[in-house]
């Protein structure tokens, strides 16, 4: 079984949570993170992230997409535009660029922490402009989803991303056995959580 993940913002294929995942879930699921810091962190650039996933689902077609917070908007743009594979979206940051837009300092380039390098980074302002017209979210995905949402997540509000998937179950499109698993301790990154993970990416 072939998986291909995209990791979230400030965050790299070395992340606490995708190497767990990979122990995880071999040798049976072959699990493919490219690197979505692109062109560079600092020059993040969310349609060169799309073409580059684009790229990766067409040189290697996957059973499996995995998003992951930001991560998640990378894998539903992709089946919105014709990838054909199941989803599974982990804590999707689906309306952050309103809510970033509304907390960045002045000036430019910001200065946000980032995860993979444990320390603050420089990034450009036009990153999060270009990401507040951002919604693939909008449309109800053609292919099987799987989301999966912690209670307490303090990155993505749980009523904002619960209130996608009821407007995705009333437009009547969603693909039978797709699916909303709360996770009633859960935070944005999930860590504690990738056994539950692991087994709904299998069984996707």
């Amino acid at each position: 079984m072939n998986c291909l993940y995209f990791h979230g913002f400030a965050s790299s294929p070395k992340s606490q949570k995708l190497v767990a995942l990979k122990e995880l879930l071999a040798p049976e699921v072959v699990l493919h993170s490219p690197d979505m810091n692109l062109p560079s962190f600092e020059r993040l650039d969310f349609d060169a992230m799309v073409e580059a996933a684009l790229a990766e689902a067409r040189r290697t077609p996957p059973d499996v997409i995995v998003g992951s917070s930001l991560g998640s908007l990378i894998a539903l743009e992709i089946v919105r535009r014709g990838v054909v594979a199941p989803l599974v979206l982990i804590a999707p940051a689906v309306g952050i660029g309103d809510r970033w837009i509304s907390k960045l300092p002045p000036g430019d380039p910001v200065e946000v922490f980032n995860h993979a390098r444990n320390g603050n980074a420089p990034i450009h302002r036009a990153f999060f402009e270009r990401l507040a017209s951002v919604r693939p979210e909008k449309e109800t995905p053609g292919t099987k989803v799987s989301v999966i949402m912690g209670r307490n997540d303090e990155s993505v509000p749980f009523d904002l991303v619960r209130a996608v998937w009821e407007s995705w179950t009333l437009s009547g499109r969603l693909v039978t056995g797709s699916k909303f698993v709360e996770i009633a301790g859960g935070d944005h990154g999930l860590v504690a959580y990738t056994g539950t993970i692991a087994g709904i990416i299998r069984g996707s």
